[in-house]
């Protein structure tokens, strides 16, 4: 790699992670040579990449100031960035044929009558009889079904969530997360007062003896994990493990948050989800966002009774409930088939993606499942992810999030990635996939 472009990734990992902020003034060309140890005509060439890439602007008579950089990964991952032409950090799956499919329950939808009731007014927290029985539909697993009087909806997963960590976790109080966890749990528990403590994984999950340590020196208020399909290392966690965890739930007097939104790629074989084994001690999560679509969905919450009343009322006063319009078509896209079709095809889809993953990235460190739309990759030395990122985006016009973005904890940021696979077409994937190979084997 030219030396000029490794040097301005350098700086604009600086202005990434705040150590040069918007406005700041870059030394003259001559002096950040002599700092850099560089020839004058690479620190001009320094600044004329900064410039292309919008991080710095040249001002007559003044100098060089920073710029505010084009957003990266934000830490809930929730909206689009427009950092670079493919977009790797949003993940939402799309099958072919999916607006179609849909097509039909939204068909019914339009009859005057059946309108008019959907948007009446808001949804109950509890929905209705339909609806639960639609929602067990979607969320039964082999070995598992909910309990329709145990359901609650929320307007998607990520108020789902909100709902549960604002029911079982008071401000101030501590909730044990995975060392490598969602980030939207980050932000949600920072906007609650929610202080996240790390718990320690192996290849299984969360390690009892980690959990058990650190509720006894300190007591947790919740616990929230993501024992299938885990994002964004796609590990699942074993039967035996889920069992032990159950035990310790109960003999430790806590709850579990347990976040299911991917676990529907998983194949049929499995293990139930850790509410099948501890239904009175785990609050299990999911929507409709990754089966179906984001912009109309519905978040779902698998409530044990004692904890029913306190987080219905955490929907209603933080105004999470679903929409009634969004939960009458959830309750038909179950139905009449839709989400299944549409489940099935997103696992096939997975493989197909993963055949270019398997063909791009060979011979690096990539940890991930055929049946996840993500994949883990520990970048190789002398990469360092807010680096590798800032020249993913700069360079290869491609958006990656940086390992900082899930870990929790000061000091404990991976040299690593997540490159999502679910939202772009197949073709634009491999390309992008080929581009960040190429830029690894270039060094830092």
């Amino acid at each position: 790699m030219e030396e000029y472009r490794r040097i301005a990734d350098r700086v604009e990992a600086a202005v990434r992670d705040g150590r040069l902020t918007p406005g700041d003034r870059l030394p003259p060309q001559r002096v950040f040579a002599r700092r850099h140890r560089i020839a004058n005509s690479t620190a001009i060439r320094v600044y004329g990449e900064l410039a292309r890439r919008g991080l710095a602007v040249g001002e007559v008579g003044r100098g060089t100031f920073v710029r505010a950089a084009p957003p990266l990964p934000g830490p809930a991952l929730a909206e689009a960035t427009g950092a670079a032409p493919v977009d790797l950090q949003l993940n939402y799956p799309v099958a072919e044929g999916q607006s179609e499919l849909m097509a039909r329950a939204l068909a019914a939808l339009a009859r005057p009558d059946v309108l008019a009731e959907a948007v009446s007014g808001p949804a109950a927290a509890t929905g209705t009889p339909e609806a639960r029985e639609a929602a067990v539909s979607v969320l039964a697993r082999p070995g598992w079904a909910p309990d329709p009087e145990c359901l609650l909806f929320a307007g998607n997963g990520r108020q789902a969530i909100a709902a549960a960590l604002s029911a079982l976790v008071p401000p101030g109080g501590r909730l044990g997360v995975e060392a490598l966890t969602y980030p939207l749990v980050k932000a949600v528990a920072e906007r609650l007062g929610i202080r996240l403590v790390p718990l320690a994984l192996d290849d299984d999950g969360i390690r009892p003896e980690a959990l058990a340590a650190t509720h006894r020196a300190t007591p947790l208020a919740a616990v929230y994990l993501q024992p299938t399909l885990h994002n964004p290392l796609s590990t699942t966690m074993s039967e035996p493990r889920r069992s032990e965890l159950a035990e310790l739930l109960r003999h430790l007097d806590l709850t579990a948050v347990e976040d299911t939104t991917w676990a529907f790629l998983a194949p049929g074989a499995s293990p139930p989800p850790l509410a099948a084994f501890a239904p009175e001690r785990v609050l299990l999560v999911d929507s409709l966002s990754k089966r179906l679509a984001p912009g109309l969905t519905v978040g779902y919450l698998v409530v044990p009774g004692r904890l029913r009343a306190a987080v219905a009322e955490a929907l209603r006063s933080g105004a999470w409930t679903a929409g009634g319009l969004a939960l009458a078509a959830a309750t038909r896209w179950a139905g009449d088939g839709t989400v299944a079709e549409a489940v099935a095809a997103k696992r096939a889809d997975t493989a197909a993606r993963h055949a270019l993953v398997r063909r791009r990235l060979d011979g690096y460190a990539v940890r991930t499942s055929p049946h996840a739309y993500y994949c883990w990759w520990e970048l190789p030395a002398p990469w360092r992810a807010e680096t590798f990122t800032a020249a993913a985006a700069g360079r290869a016009g491609v958006a990656v999030t940086p390992g900082s973005a899930f870990a929790v904890g000061p000091g404990t940021a991976p040299d690593a990635i997540r490159v999502g696979l679910a939202s772009p077409p197949r073709a634009v994937l491999d390309g992008a996939l080929a581009r960040l190979a190429a830029l690894a084997a270039e060094g830092a």
